[in-house]
């Protein structure tokens, strides 16, 4: 079974849980969302500490080769053009999970499917790869292939998360003010008068040459 293929289906949280571990060399914490527990009488604040759940016993040269392959993929695979200059080393991994299954020698084409049916784009991601901080997984529903649609949302991400760059607000558009006249507007009609002058009669039709 050659990758991302078959029958497997996972959530987006268990793909961040599973980079996570291999980043930490097989060491596996439990996602939790709390951060701090905050006492609402005396302020005081108990911080929710990682907690690893188990080890998976993964060879060191099989984790070095699977990680040196991802750093490959920000470097110079599919996601090179998201992380072009960054100013970290990363690693990733690209994807795409089809939404409808097709028939046999069918061929998949995204500008002949409804776009709810086309594949959602994937993102796993750690960095620095050399000490990683950060492990995420980035789904963009119905956007195709993961380089163009969660590899540059990841790279936004780890930026923010490693560099403290904010993504900037997109600037609106100053519409200039509408430029006055001198010209003054005639005055409202009076009541009772019409307000335009009256339609001319049309053209009587000769009906012998219509």
């Amino acid at each position: 079974m050659g990758i991302g293929q078959g029958y497997n289906s996972y959530t987006p949280l268990q793909l961040a849980q599973a980079v996570a571990t291999l980043a930490n060399d097989g060491v596996m914490f439990r996602p939790h969302l709390v951060d701090y527990i905050e006492n609402p009488i005396t302020g005081e604040r108990t911080h929710v500490e990682p907690e690893a759940s188990k080890t998976i016993p993964l060879k060191a040269r099989n984790l070095e080769v699977v990680k040196r392959a991802m750093v490959g993929v920000n470097k110079e695979g599919t996601g090179a053009r998201a992380f072009a200059g960054a100013g970290y080393v990363s690693a990733g991994k690209t994807g795409t999970a089809q939404v409808v299954a097709l028939k046999q020698n069918e061929k998949y084409s995204e500008a002949t499917v409804l776009e709810h049916l086309r594949d959602h784009a994937l993102f796993i991601a750690f960095a620095p790869a050399e000490n990683p901080r950060i492990a995420l997984a980035v789904l963009v529903e119905n956007a195709g292939f993961g380089a163009r649609a969660a590899a540059p949302v990841a790279r936004k991400v780890l930026d923010y998360y490693l560099l403290g760059k904010r993504v900037d607000k997109p600037t609106e558009t100053i519409r200039p003010p509408v430029k006055r006249t001198d010209k003054q507007a005639a005055p409202p009609p009076a009541l009772g008068e019409p307000a335009d002058k009256p339609a001319e009669p049309a053209p009587e039709v000769d009906e012998a040459n219509d």
